[in-house]
Order: structure tokens, then sequence, then C-alpha cells
């Protein structure tokens, strides 16, 4: 069922794009969309697809939040009149909990995406993750932040 619902809605939305609502147009965006939809049938037909596409949401809600958060602390940052005392840069190792190439991949692109902070590198073991903050004053809030917010949803939107 979830098949078929997902071919009719990428149907749908290749007849938009197009914007051609013919029978033609109509019956190349099915094959398509059956095509597109066997390649990826591994991951459709799994249970709790709805709570993933949540918690994916949730992710990505955190994110544009942060964000918004860190732009203005930033923000605030550069205009206060005493920017080097209030500047506390540091590079600090995080210990990764995700394992694979995507969750990792992923975690290091929020951090760098988020202003003030900058993912630098990844050991070679992939278990840790070295940051660079241009604020930080406790070591421990900082990861501990990392960890229970972006980690945290990225480990369960992939469980």
């Amino acid at each position: 069922m979830t098949f078929l619902l997902l071919v009719l809605a990428i149907t749908l939305m290749w007849t938009a794009v197009t914007g051609s609502f013919t029978l033609v147009n109509l019956l190349l965006g099915a094959v398509i969309a059956g095509l597109a939809t066997l390649l990826i049938r591994s991951r459709i037909d799994r249970p709790h697809l709805g709570r993933r596409l949540w918690l994916a949401v949730s992710l990505a809600g955190l994110f544009l939040y942060e964000l918004a958060l860190s732009a203005s602390r930033v923000a605030l940052l550069v205009l206060a009149p005493d920017l080097k005392k209030r500047l506390a840069p540091a590079i600090f190792a995080y210990p990764l909990t995700v394992r694979s190439d995507v969750e990792i991949t992923l975690l290091a692109n929020l951090v760098t995406l988020t202003p003030g902070t900058l993912s630098v590198d990844v050991s070679e073991d992939r278990k840790t993750l070295y940051i660079h903050a241009l604020e930080m004053r406790d070591k421990d809030a900082a990861i501990a932040a990392i960890r229970d917010g972006f980690e945290a949803r990225i480990i369960a939107v992939f469980a």
C-alpha cells in the first residue's frame, strides 16, 4: 500500500513540476515513479516510516532553532564593543556515539552549519569529531548540548 501511495505522490509531483497534465505525461510520470520506488524499495516497506519521517522533521526543526539561536549569539558577540574579551575560541574533541558514515557526516554538517562552530576533522577510528567553537566557556556543556540535541535526533532517525 505504501508503495502505491508513493508512486501516486511522485507521479503527481512529476506532472506538477512539468506543468503538463496530459495522459501521456501522467503515464511517463508513473513509469518514472515506479522505477524510482523500485530502486528504494528496501527503505520504503519498513514499518514506522511515518515515525521516521516525523523524527527527520523534528531534526530539521531543531537545526532551524539552533541556527537562529547561534546566529543571534554570534551577531551579539561580533557587535559587542569588547569583542577580544568575550572571544574564547577553542577546539575540543567530541566523542561520537554515531558510527555510520552518513550519521557522522550529517552530524559534522549540522555542527558546521550552526554559526559559531565548525567541524574540523574526524579521527581515523571514527570515534572522535574535532570541533572549533568561537566562544566556549564550558567544554562539558558544549558536548552535552551536541549529544542531547543533534546526535540524539540523528540516532533516532537512523535507528
